[in-house]
């Protein structure tokens, strides 16, 4: 029989060369197969946190449909117009915080079809909405009140008429619950743009405490610090951070709150596309969980896919936008406002506010 050897030195050239790439190929297929798994476990996550749905849920018949929708992205089975689908993202205090279903934070979200660009417009809670007769951040509690689902459904209504866009979609994220995923993850860096001092945030809990008489319920508030720079924060530090509406000066407005927000839900989707959260079972599912107890919309599944394929496409042209402190006014206090500290379009009507987010669209 005659003897098989290695391929050496005297071999072909031919097969030199191929012996190389092989043992090259060889070397590095840890990586490709982390890869993969990294890119199946983040699809998972991902789809999960677009949809708020458990797999579960979703029915064993409609595995085929939603993983082909994600393959192919047939733009023509997701809610549209002009190339682009509009999803509206709302933040809520949730269980123990004061006026839970209040929508403090409000997000206007458009995904183009045609370039996987996506941008977001945050919107400040203040605006005065005169069709509900109360703020913005009010719809959600009081169509939530009329039906179920309704709540959804008047918060879109009403971000139309201010963005003069479509929203096709909606998301409820409860933010108590929503910012676990920062202590799951190990923390994250955010970079604080202004230092600043909130004498008065709230300790949740005491909100009836009576403190013992004292006329100015001191008891019921702690002082919080933050320091110009970047640092690392963790659930409980995050929550203050983007919750924080007495500082003084600019970081005491309802539009540097809209910033950190933003701030921090980017830096949770950063620290979430880590390897190190990748390539852990047990922190993916802690973060799946969270997601599935902390979010409702009306996104279905098959829908989820499609915008997930285009969120992905679309990751490196992502961008963030406030809506334009110059566009707003707040008229004096006042009962046609329900003595409330509000915001108005300065122009009278919602005109210039439209073309300035037409203007934003990808």
């Amino acid at each position: 029989m005659e003897e098989v050897t290695e391929i050496g030195e005297f071999a072909p050239k031919k097969a030199r060369t191929f012996q190389r790439i092989k043992r090259r190929l060889l070397k590095h297929i840890w990586l490709v197969r982390i890869g993969l798994v990294a890119s199946i476990l983040l699809g998972t996550f991902l789809f999960v946190a677009l949809t708020g749905f458990i797999f579960e849920k979703v029915g064993i018949t409609n595995y085929g449909k939603v993983i082909s929708n994600f393959i192919f992205a047939p733009s023509s089975k997701a809610k549209s117009l002009g190339g682009r689908t509009n999803i509206l993202i709302l933040g809520k205090g949730g269980e123990g915080h004061v006026a839970s279903e209040l929508t403090d934070t409000i997000i206007f979200a458009s995904v183009s079809h045609n370039n996987s660009r996506v941008t977001v417009v945050s919107l400040p809670r203040d605006i005065w909405v005169p069709a509900i007769r109360a703020k913005i951040n009010s719809a959600y509690y009081w169509g939530k009140q009329k039906k179920e689902g309704g709540g959804l459904i008047l918060a879109k209504s009403t971000v139309e008429e201010i963005v003069g866009s479509p929203v096709h979609y909606g998301m409820v994220v409860d933010f108590s619950g929503f910012i676990k995923i920062v202590d799951v993850t190990g923390g994250i860096e955010v970079d604080v743009e202004r230092g600043f001092v909130d004498g008065e945030y709230p300790i949740p809990g005491r909100e009836n405490d009576l403190c013992d008489g004292d006329p100015v319920f001191a008891c019921r508030y702690e002082t919080i610090r933050f320091e110009k720079g970047r640092q690392t924060m963790n659930g409980d530090t995050a929550l203050k951070f983007v919750r924080s509406r007495n500082a003084e000066g600019e970081e005491g407005t309802d539009l540097a709150r809209a910033s950190r927000q933003q701030k921090v839900l980017l830096s949770i989707r950063q620290k979430v596309l880590t390897p190190m959260v990748l390539t852990s079972p047990r922190k993916l599912l802690a973060i799946w969980k969270t997601v599935r107890d902390s979010v409702e919309t009306d996104i279905s599944a098959s829908e989820g896919a499609i915008l997930l394929r285009r969120v992905l496409a679309g990751r490196e042209k992502f961008e963030t936008h406030v809506l334009a402190e110059e566009l707003l006014t707040h008229p004096p206090i006042s009962p046609r406002y329900d003595n409330q500290y509000v915001f108005i379009p300065k122009a009278g009507d919602w005109s210039e506010i439209h073309r300035w987010v037409l203007e934003r669209l990808p």
